[in-house]
């Protein structure tokens, strides 16, 4: 996973470490960098704002006689790929569920994301996981456009054992909502987590049909599902969505898949949300926390 970014950086680093730390000698090095981590899907306002923290940093380092002079490099890049990463915002989602739970209040989160980005089964692996923390869980399928939608949702429903709640095709997805919220109140249960139509992000019809249903619902948590594999297109939907309807997080998808890496850096930087979980696998249980540090750690190998 990642394998071209993590190839991107070492090569950054070995140059860097034979030569001496002066603009004249990094700008170049550091040009060459930004190309390469275009080419493996980070955005280019991440790449330029990588390159330069870098060349603020380094420019002009003294590197103490007994100093490694690669960790000290990797130091600052890790430094740096780090601040593009962390978000003001952060979110704990079970201290939020348990804070929902003393109040006898269901938790409610909408998924929006374009179809194909593996949205409805990022809902089951979230159901998944919160049915083994010890939470009850029912989902919505706000998605009453797409053929198809109603069947593969209640396929997870039945398979994870959780009630689901549907209208017909063409229904008010807002009314879908709103009926799954009352059920979970009247019955006690602590989630609800709502599938939306997905048509492409650019449909001005669909993101004033999520606006509505966050009106009607008003929601704990807006959470984008991004295919990491489709690279900048997934910067471009997470700033499209986060502008149009407002998002609090983001989930990866097919990171397990996902050779280049850039992604994951572009995405949190764009709409300034942190990614909440990745998405590793086809099974439920393939559904990881996201931690920066560690995702940092491991492209810098």
């Amino acid at each position: 996973m990642f394998e071209r970014l993590k190839s991107g950086l070492s090569s950054l680093v070995n140059k860097i470490t034979t030569t001496e730390l002066k603009p004249e000698n990094l700008r170049p090095i550091l040009s060459e960098f930004k190309l390469n981590l275009i080419e493996n899907d980070v955005a280019v306002p991440v790449a330029e704002r990588i390159c330069e923290e870098m060349e603020k940093r380094l420019n002009g380092v003294q590197v103490k006689r007994l100093e490694d002079k690669r960790k000290v490099i990797e130091h600052h890049l890790r430094e740096v790929l780090l601040e593009v990463m962390l978000t003001k915002s952060k979110i704990d989602l079970f201290k939020a569920m348990e804070e929902k739970r003393k109040k006898k209040e269901p938790f409610v989160i909408v998924f929006v994301g374009i179809n194909g980005t593996g949205k409805t089964t990022t809902i089951a692996k979230v159901a998944k996981l919160l049915n083994n923390r010890g939470y009850t869980v029912v989902l919505a399928c706000s998605d009453t456009y797409r053929a198809g939608s109603i069947e593969q949702l209640e396929t997870h429903a039945k398979r994870l054992g959780v009630r689901m709640i549907k209208h017909k095709y063409g229904a008010d997805p807002a009314a879908v909502a709103y009926d799954a919220i009352n059920h979970a109140k009247a019955h006690g249960i602590h989630a609800v987590l709502i599938d939306t139509a997905g048509r492409m992000q650019t449909n001005r019809n669909l993101m004033s049909e999520l606006a509505k249903i966050k009106r009607v619902v008003n929601p704990d948590l807006t959470i984008l599902t991004v295919d990491s594999l489709t690279g900048n297109d997934a910067v471009m939907q997470a700033e499209e969505f986060h502008k149009s309807v407002g998002i609090d997080a983001t989930i990866l998808t097919k990171v397990d898949a996902d050779i280049k890496g850039g992604s994951a850096l572009s995405v949190t930087y764009v709409t300034q949300k942190p990614v909440l979980f990745v998405g590793t696998g086809q099974k439920y249980d393939d559904l990881e926390e996201f931690r920066p540090e560690n995702f940092v750690d491991m492209i810098l190998g």
